[in-house]
């Protein structure tokens, strides 16, 4: 068994925990991260994308309410090419308490949050379809934001400054001996080898999961998993985040995120992170709460249901899941549990990640004896090799805003594109995603066709990869095919091609059973025909039934599930 030695173990490859790998490294600590999946594997890529303002919580959660208000000015300052300055609107429909809006008004004072009420008709000349029978209307800073592209950048960052970053290693067990955790055991999920690491702490950072990691020391950690389920409809028909001005609850958020608007969520408990569906109540809820935002919002086609799971930390009774603070805890079991080398970091918000690391890597630090500050509320993120390039960025520690020109996200890829003279190398067209930016993702260590959809949006539009999935897993096979070669070339006695040839057949049907699990809950309609399309793509044309006997390193095929046929023959 190959072993390993650092100073920090990281479990845990979302936003928090790519945060914590990039601290610690930056202060000059021993760090590798590890995550079962791909980056954003877990929560961080299965939320609605939003940049808090803190508004949503500054009567139920004044503290988490500060902290994004506070977080929300740093990472537009570090990761101005992963947000987009939308704006938000808090606004009274008339469903809602009208007298909430004064309720509102003065807790964003209380707690910090930038707030402006201003005329409803100004709101409706910024954002025409928006219900006219809105009574009031308030400003805050809420923002969309990319999370794929930062956990990406993050870590690029992270391994710039020397941490390794362990991608499909999932733990298995952690090593104690007496009352100190002193390493772990890593299954690599793409080989089944084991590695051992030895390390000074282990900091756990698992989200959702964090519970089930602090189990293999014997310890308890209650993390509470609730599911927010979203729906992302055609049309970006805002430009603006539109919140209903009430408490929170579910279905009350249209974010405009790129080409798309995302209507949430639902906060419905389940009792394994790994284990939930969406039920067809949940989106005809949410479809009808779209309507008294935006009239005729169930008229917009429905592109594909996700749900994420929320990691709540349950350190006292509460009668529901809105209930639990969506503010963060950082647990030394040493003090907590009388076990010393492991720390717990739970809870929290995709938009206070930064801050978590911050708090959680000052606690390491200080163990270990190093001195060194924090530097990541000023240092502003590389971009990776897949992404648009956009001019360089002068930050100051001062300043609040990088001082590069606005651009919508829109407008990116079509520019990038017309600056390229790429047209005719387009594999996406929903998305504008070019051959390059699809071999940057797969040379950067892209694993299967999942793992190039986070980083481009390859397969995100319209047709949910209908016309790029083909062509997307030709290129995973040329590339693979190459990097095999090279490997034969340099001493290895298989070259590897047909190695090749297997693991594209099962990413192809790996993306086209995921892609499944997200269209069943809105097939009807554009989005019906739609997907009859890609069946007679992948099964009447390409045969892609063939493929079964890899079924098991992928998933079944899509077309197999009667719902298809049936729902076909009734439109």
């Amino acid at each position: 068994m190959q072993t390993l030695s650092t100073d920090v173990l990281v479990v845990g490859g979302g936003a928090t925990g790519t945060g914590c790998a990039r601290d610690l490294a930056m202060r000059g600590l021993r760090c590798i991260m590890v995550e079962k999946g791909d980056l954003t594997h877990g929560t961080t890529g299965r939320y609605h994308g939003l940049l808090h303002s803190g508004g949503r919580y500054v009567t139920k959660d004044p503290q988490s309410a500060t902290e994004c208000a506070h977080e929300n000015v740093v990472l537009r300052r570090i990761m101005p090419h992963c947000i987009e300055d939308t704006s938000g609107f808090f606004v009274t429909t008339p469903w809602d308490d009208p007298g909430y809006g004064d309720i509102f008004l003065a807790n964003c004072r209380k707690t910090q949050v930038p707030v402006q009420e201003i005329p409803v008709a100004e709101v409706l000349r910024r954002e025409p379809v928006l219900n006219p029978q809105i009574s009031r209307a308030f400003e805050v800073p809420d923002g969309a934001a990319d999370s794929f592209l930062a956990a990406h950048s993050t870590a690029l960052s992270a391994r710039e400054h020397g941490a390794q970053i362990l991608t499909y290693h999932s733990v298995v067990d952690l090593i104690r001996e007496g009352d100190r955790v002193v390493g772990a055991v890593l299954e690599d999920l793409r080989t089944s080898e084991h590695k051992r690491i030895t390390c000074a702490y282990v900091l756990n950072a698992a989200g959702a999961w964090a519970g089930k990691i602090a189990g293999f020391a014997g310890l308890t950690v209650t993390v509470v998993p609730g599911k927010g389920t979203m729906v992302a409809m055609n049309h970006r028909m805002v430009n603006t985040v539109i919140n209903r001005c009430k408490l929170p609850a579910d279905g009350d958020i249209l974010v405009p995120i790129r080409t798309v608007a995302v209507i949430g969520t639902t906060d419905i408990h389940v009792p394994d992170p790994d284990v939930y569906g969406i039920e067809p109540e949940e989106i005809q809820f949410m479809l009808d709460e779209g309507e008294k935002l935006v009239p005729g919002f169930k008229q917009y086609r429905a592109l594909r249901a996700w749900a994420g799971v929320r990691p709540l930390y349950k350190d006292k009774d509460a009668a529901s899941d809105r209930d639990i603070p969506r503010t963060y805890k950082l647990l030394d079991h040493a003090e907590r549990d009388g076990v010393d080398g492991i720390v717990s970091i739970v809870g929290g918000k995709w938009t206070t990640y930064r801050l978590m690391a911050e708090e959680t890597v000052d606690h390491l630090a200080k163990k270990l004896g190093n001195t060194t500050p924090c530097r990541t509320a000023h240092e502003v993120l590389p971009v990776p090799t897949s992404e648009f390039k956009i001019q360089s960025i002068d930050v100051t520690p001062e300043s609040t805003q990088p001082a590069v020109p606005h651009l919508f996200w829109m407008g990116k890829p079509l520019a990038d594109v017309e600056k390229t003279d790429s047209y005719g190398d387009l594999i996406c067209e929903c998305e504008l995603v070019t051959r390059a930016r699809v071999q940057a993702a797969i040379d950067s260590g892209a694993n299967n066709l999942d793992d190039i959809r986070r980083d481009v949006r390859m397969g995100m539009g319209p047709c949910q990869g209908g016309w790029c999935i083909y062509r997307t897993t030709a290129l995973l096979f040329e590339r693979r095919t190459q990097q095999n070669e090279t490997v034969g070339m340099n001493g290895a006695d298989d070259p590897g091609a047909p190695f090749a040839i297997e693991h594209s057949n099962a990413a192809l049907l790996h993306f086209l059973q995921e892609r499944w699990k997200g269209l069943t809950p809105v097939l009807w309609g554009d989005q019906l025909r739609q997907s009859r399309i890609d069946e007679l793509i992948y099964v009447g044309v390409m045969g892609v039934h063939h493929l079964r006997p890899h079924a098991e390193q992928g998933g079944g095929m899509v077309t197999d599930h009667p719902a298809v046929q049936t729902e076909y023959v009734k439109a």
